[in-house]
């Protein structure tokens, strides 16, 4: 159903058939997803061969487990009639079933890196024959204290192979780690983080922290909130907002960290499939969750962190559609908001309209919470996402020693007949 390409694919796909490496700096909602799947798809149709036990074809490595679906489903979706071998492995659920899907071999895993080093540990995955590897949202993985972790699974990789790296910011952590994965690689770059998109309306709404449960069932009154997404800061933060939805009439479930894949995944499908009304998440779900027609997005903390204001509110306005994002601000918020409308360029405009306006709140200076936090932390209570950056640690699903190893060279997947190198196929 895709007739016209999104820049991101429009510059990607033909740089990918002719084999080149690529570094690709673009945020969520940019069409990144088909940018890559497209040709690597493409590829494996016409590089077909004969898969080893516990062999991988193609490995494309995402931070959380809900992206890691959502890939493993495009793939599903575009790939419907090449009967091709896909799985997708993640932490918190039984391992068994993903075993018995790597077990007869692969030409697509999707995963997380918690998971896939347990089975590469317990040796049920090998990656020696790979021939495409994909990296993506490398500054979340960053953020999320897995870069450790990608060192180790990029230790398992051959020295011929196709390398792709995503990313929607560049920090020099991010640069050196693509400077020893890539080769020679052309870089694409669409849609900066600072920038928002230009459907959705913004708007700020200055109220005391007291009065913010009444202005969201206020603004939840209205016949045009139809799909919410609503953000709060912490998990029991969200869970305490459930509550607060199911005593209003309000269908709503919550997507956090302290729950469980299968609980997380399910609330996800009652949202997506309109049997709730109100989804909300701390920022796990601020990042490459595609739900379509979204027509709110709710700060109702503001984030502490600037650029995860931008993910968040990409959740509406995707696919040409028109959203709203709202952020509640108390005066202990008005430093983060400060940062937000320095990283974006522009002040984001008051709504005064609702009977909870609050001008003392709108008039406050950066107080003891905002420079408590700081710019750029986070703070404690969402696993993983909260941990520092040089912890080296990662969120729950691993455990046990890990191979160790460096990193070799590359190989190209190209169009046949192309003069590039192609990936080694007789091992």
């Amino acid at each position: 159903g895709y007739s016209v390409a999104t820049p991101i694919q429009a510059q990607a796909i033909p740089l990918l058939l002719e084999g080149r490496d690529l570094l690709g700096c673009a945020q969520t909602g940019t069409g990144k997803t088909a940018a890559f799947a497209l040709p690597i798809l493409n590829y494996l149709a016409q590089q077909k061969r004969h898969m080893d036990r516990r062999q991988v074809r193609v490995l494309v490595l995402t931070p959380t487990r809900e992206l890691a679906v959502q890939i493993h489903e495009s793939f599903q979706t575009y790939g419907r009639y090449l009967r091709l071998k896909t799985a997708t492995v993640f932490g918190g659920v039984s391992q068994n079933v993903q075993v018995r899907a790597i077990a007869g071999g692969l030409d697509v895993l999707v995963a997380t890196p918690g998971r896939l080093l347990d089975l590469i540990q317990q040796r049920h995955v090998n990656l020696s024959q790979l021939e495409v590897f994909v990296l993506d949202e490398a500054d979340r993985m960053l953020d999320m204290g897995f870069i450790n972790d990608i060192r180790k699974i990029m230790a398992q990789l051959p020295p011929k192979r196709h390398t792709l790296l995503f990313s929607a910011t560049m920090p020099s952590e991010i640069r050196n780690l693509a400077a020893s994965l890539l080769k020679d690689p052309a870089r694409v770059e669409v849609t900066p983080v600072a920038a928002t998109a230009a459907r959705i309306v913004q708007s700020v709404a200055f109220i005391e922290r007291a009065d913010k449960r009444r202005l969201l069932q206020h603004i939840l009154k209205q016949k045009d909130t139809t799909r919410v997404i609503l953000f709060t800061r912490t998990k029991h933060g969200a869970n305490r907002l459930v509550e607060l939805l199911k005593d209003c009439g309000v269908t709503s479930d919550a997507i956090h960290g302290n729950k469980a894949q299968g609980a997380r995944q399910r609330a996800l499908n009652s949202f997506r499939e309109g049997r709730v009304r109100v989804l909300v998440a701390t920022d796990v779900m601020a990042r490459g969750i595609d739900v379509d027609d979204v027509t709110h997005v709710i700060n109702f903390d503001v984030p502490n962190d600037s650029e995860s204001y931008v993910h968040r509110i990409g959740r509406t306005g995707r696919a040409g559609a028109s959203g709203q994002a709202i952020s509640f601000c108390d005066p202990e918020e008005r430093g983060f908001l400060r940062d937000i409308e320095k990283l974006v360029g522009h002040s984001i405009p008051i709504s005064t309209d609702n009977p909870f306006h609050s001008e003392a709140a709108a008039n406050s200076r950066d107080n003891s919470k905002a420079l408590r936090y700081n710019r750029g932390s986070r703070p404690a209570g969402e696993q993983g996402y909260g941990q520092k950056r040089s912890s080296g640690r990662r969120p729950s699903g691993g455990g046990g020693k890990r191979p160790h190893g460096a990193p070799g060279g590359r190989a190209r997947f190209a169009k046949p007949g192309s003069s590039r190198t192609r990936p080694q196929t007789g091992r």
